[in-house]
């Protein structure tokens, strides 16, 4: 009997390290788990990052068939470091605003309409606030630096993590507008596409962790490209839905979508592309009105086969980010009919028509037409909304393989061996 190989995947969320261990055939064979709180409070501290990520790798037991491995993290948290990778301050997470009116200002005159990077939560306005606060060697991305630690190289990112950074995917260059004028080359990471071996995990990390000695590294992705791929969605056309508290909407392409007026962007995973754009709807305005158990029972008494006959636009406040990219955006929950069923039954409808026209928006922006849906997130267990959500679609639903983001790090790390 041939014995599998096995490949880890490392997901670094916001508050928890997942570490996933899967065979060739994608079965998962072993996971740990760990909580940055059981290591400290400050959440922004890098070394808590490490400690969890060793406590999760810690609890794994299948580890001696581990050839590869890949990490993934939040999008957009940036930290400076020294040359030898020592981190010089906390990081600035994916959701810290910089309020520096001469870096915004620098960036909005540069940097092209249709990059990722405008804005008070960019992540380039943190990376050049903590340029000058530090002048650190180099700043890097949260993945980044894990994938350091493990391999003792901290020149190196991938074509996702650094997307909103300003790394330009189509060219596949650190721009000039950036380089010459906001953050110097140097100060940047060598950017290889995801999959792209990084190195080895050093024999002294290897032995500390319990791992087997040579695992390689494979350049990842930010974790909501892995949590993507930790579906099964792999072919252009695949699309999933996250219906978390807001409603993030992705598709495979063969091309690149950018449409800053529209509120959408892609990520760059290999040579296929990672569109689409999320809206302020969600679960956040169901539960402005009716608790979770509420929804549960009022939505087991919907017929999803039938349409409400209103018009909402479900959002708690004005301002949307997608389909429509308006900060004036208005909500629409009027008129609001005598029955608490019938008004649970237009929010999810008006939210299924939102992602209805989100997908639209991407076809209309040259994007292939959707073959197929995975749902995520605390909505997809709602039977009445998936079937609204059919309805409105028109696409087969298909189950997901996993909800588990360091899954699909786990399956970059095999698809990087497998065509070696």
């Amino acid at each position: 009997m041939i014995a599998s190989n096995h490949y880890l995947g490392i997901d670094v969320g916001t508050s928890g390290v997942r570490a996933l261990v899967i065979d060739d055939s994608s079965s998962v064979i072993d996971s740990g788990r760990a909580s940055m709180a059981d290591h400290g409070d400050n959440l922004r501290d890098p070394r808590v990052w490490w400690q969890a990520t060793q406590a999760a790798i810690g609890q794994l037991k299948k580890v001696s068939g581990i050839k590869c491995l890949a990490v993934d993290a939040t999008s957009g948290t940036v930290l400076p470091i020294a040359a030898e990778g020592t981190p010089l301050s906390d990081a600035l997470m994916y959701n810290d605003t910089i309020d520096d009116s001469g870096i915004l200002q620098q960036i909005a005159g540069l940097a092209p309409a249709d990059t990722a990077v405008h804005g008070a939560s960019s992540a380039l306005a943190r990376a050049m606030w903590l340029q000058r606060q530090f002048s650190p060697a180099r700043v890097l991305h949260q993945a980044d630096w894990i994938v350091g630690q493990l391999t003792g190289r901290y020149d190196i990112s991938d074509e996702s993590n650094t997307l909103k950074t300003g790394y330009d995917p189509v060219n596949r260059c650190w721009p000039q507008w950036l380089t010459k004028n906001l953050i110097p080359a140097v100060k940047l990471p060598q950017v290889v596409q995801a999959g792209t071996f990084t190195g080895s995990v050093q024999s002294d990390v290897a032995q500390a962790l319990g791992l087997p000695a040579g695992i390689k590294t494979a350049a990842g992705v930010t974790d909501g490209c892995a949590s993507f791929l930790a579906t099964g969605a792999r072919n252009v056309g695949d699309c999933v839905t996250a219906l978390g508290t807001t409603v993030t909407m992705k598709m495979l392409c063969d091309k690149p979508l950018f449409d800053a007026s529209y509120g959408v962007y892609s990520h760059r995973i290999g040579d296929r592309w990672l569109a689409g754009g999320a809206s302020n709807t969600g679960g956040k305005v169901l539960l402005d009105h009716f608790d979770a158990g509420q929804i549960a029972r009022l939505s087991a008494a919907i017929d999803p086969a039938k349409d409400s006959g209103l018009d909402y636009y479900p959002l708690v406040k004005a301002g949307e980010r997608f389909p429509h990219n308006d900060a004036n955006w208005q909500p629409v929950l009027t008129p609001r009919p005598k029955t608490d069923v019938a008004f649970l039954h237009g929010m999810l409808e008006g939210i299924a028509n939102i992602e209805a026209l989100g997908y639209q928006r991407l076809v209309e922006l040259g994007g292939p037409q959707p073959a197929s849906m995975r749902s995520v997130g605390g909505g997809a267990t709602n039977p009445q909304w998936t079937a609204i959500r059919e309805r409105l679609l028109g696409v087969p639903f298909l189950a997901p393989l996993s909800t588990e983001a360091a899954l699909g790090s786990a399956l970059i790390a095999r698809d990087a061996m497998q065509s070696v």
